[in-house]
């Protein structure tokens, strides 16, 4: 069953299941707000032969405070009303207190926690309530859409189904999932702000369009395919231009790391390239427009090319453009709140494949930024697909501000920050605290990495080249490192800032895609409900 995800001020009249979401105080405190939202306006009118909304809350009120006292102080609960339009209610109670490196909200929890409640559900309701809700709005909005994963090939999951009854052929449809979420202030009442519930609708369309991408298989997302939604996206959105630079094209034009890498594949590697800028924007007198690139890495498949990985490392590779994918959907949420900034995404989407062209250990190849780099490990190929981006980047993209890398880059950056924060790496204390708070804000967490590229540098030192493209200890700050690479590809005239995201850890959780670095970009870009004064 799929499911059709909707924030909207009015709750559900249909029949429907409920969940509550919210810490034990708000909850409770709010119990008067609350029991109404059970009961329907059909139940108001049917007091003749039956219960009035009143009884009916009368009548639920010890249940939620049971389910309350159930919990203890964080969990949930399910249990079945009786007598009411809501036929399943559902508790999920916050912790009251989290650590100094995690959201106040939990946003983990959030979606951990509504995952499996309501698989079967064709109607649910969510109302989601906390005393700071208007601050908090869009990180949690990011964990309820993570909940609802978009891409399926079950059989069971198509939209029609044909079944033989009669001799005859009659089609059936697959009813689909209707998700409807409201936000309450800690009083129980309904967030006001317009531009606030604009944001929460564009940050979850960014996450599930970021999460259907990573969760497609390499055979339908092939590098031309990924091409093809970035221009219609493009097509579907005010103020932006698109360009595409494809196979023997970036060869002679340079780019030799992206298509070095996607040399070897079926379909030919491509940089994608996006530009929005904003209309009629008043920053204030002797200010300029802040001038933003987000760049992606985009491989859609990842063999490890003749560095081969191994059977069960090979698995999940597909999830390999999960940076590009993520700068994608905060990009494209960014463009429909139309927030005051320049912004220009660029994507290298290739495939690492095996084939008679694939580049190989001791190739030299020459990037965009003109240095070369001598080929040791070819499963280390993001980096050069991330280097020819910050190139271009650094060359092209006149008066650049911040050029912000993403991509599932390494391993290592889950032993160096863990399985929910991405790994940052900037060239400034400035911008890694920004960078830091981005997350904090957002709920796409994030912490620092070592800085220290005078250290590291040695660790690709080559005979015969500018650098090696895998470093020679792999003990040494490695993900750091790999960093490191990409930056030393920034032109030397480029006078602004840079930040590495590695978020290899965070882009997927039980097999699927979260969607991670919408948010993270939303909130960079200071968009409604992402960015805090």
């Amino acid at each position: 069953m799929t499911s059709r995800l909707s924030f909207e001020p009015s709750p559900l009249s249909l029949p429907r299941d409920t969940i509550i979401i919210g810490r034990k105080e708000t909850v409770s405190s709010s119990l008067d707000k609350i029991l109404p939202l059970l009961v329907s306006t059909k139940d108001d009118d049917n007091e003749e032969g039956g219960q009035s909304s009143s009884s009916s809350s009368d009548q639920h009120r010890p249940i939620l405070e049971a389910m309350m006292k159930s919990i203890g102080k964080s969990g949930k609960a399910t249990t079945f009303l009786p007598s009411s339009s809501v036929s399943k209610l559902s508790l999920i109670i916050l912790p009251d207190k989290v650590s100094r490196n995690n959201h106040s909200m939990s946003p983990h929890t959030i979606t951990e926690s509504l995952q499996g409640l309501v698989e079967k559900s064709e109607n649910v309701q969510i109302h989601v309530m906390d005393g700071d809700m208007e601050k908090n709005m869009g990180a949690v909005a990011v964990a309820i859409a993570r909940a609802f994963p978009v891409y399926s090939s079950k059989s069971s999951s198509n939209t029609t189904k044909k079944m033989q009854k009669n001799s005859a052929e009659e089609e059936e449809t697959i009813k689909e999932q209707n998700v409807s979420v409201a936000f309450h202030e800690g009083n129980g009442e309904l967030v006001e702000k317009e531009k606030l519930w604009d944001s929460a609708r564009a940050v979850a369309d960014g996450v599930r369009l970021a999460c259907r991408l990573g969760d497609m298989p390499p055979a339908e997302l092939t590098p031309e395919k990924y091409a093809q939604e970035c221009r219609r996206i493009a097509q579907e959105l005010e103020g932006v231009e698109f360009e595409e630079i494809v196979g023997e094209d970036l060869r002679e034009k340079g780019y030799g790391g992206v298509f070095g890498v996607g040399m070897g594949a079926k379909d030919a590697p491509r940089l994608v390239i996006m530009k929005y800028t904003p209309k009629d924007v008043d920053v204030g007198e002797g200010m300029d427009v802040e001038n933003i690139v987000l760049c992606g890495k985009g491989v859609v498949y990842d063999t490890g090319g003749l560095s081969l990985k191994p059977k069960t490392g090979m698995c999940g590779m597909k999830h390999d453009m999960g940076g590009s994918a993520g700068v994608l959907g905060g990009f494209k949420a960014a463009v429909e709140l139309k927030v005051p900034k320049k912004i220009t995404l660029i994507l290298g989407i290739v495939e690492n494949a095996i084939g008679p062209d694939s580049v190989r250990n001791d190739d030299i190849l020459t990037m965009y930024s003109g240095k070369s780099v001598e080929i040791n490990n070819t499963d280390a190929e993001g980096r050069l697909v991330l280097a020819d981006c910050v190139a271009h980047a650094s060359k092209h993209i006149d008066g650049a501000n911040i050029i912000l890398d993403m991509a599932t880059l390494t391993g290592a950056q889950l032993v160096t920050t863990g399985k929910k924060h991405a790994g940052i790496l900037t060239k400034t204390a400035q911008l890694e605290k920004r960078i830091f708070d981005c997350g904090m804000v957002s709920g796409d967490l994030c912490f620092p990495m070592l800085y220290a590229p005078e250290l590291l540098k040695s660790e690709f030192a080559s005979k015969v080249a500018d650098m090696k493209n895998s470093v020679k200890d792999r003990g040494n700050a490695q993900s750091s490192c790999a960093g490191h690479f990409i930056e030393s590809h920034l032109d030397a005239s480029y006078q602004g800032d840079w930040v590495h995201v590695d978020m290899a850890g965070p882009a997927t959780k039980n097999e699927r895609a979260t969607g991670y670095g919408v948010a993270l970009v939303l909130s960079l870009l200071q968009a409604p409900g992402f960015w805090h004064h």
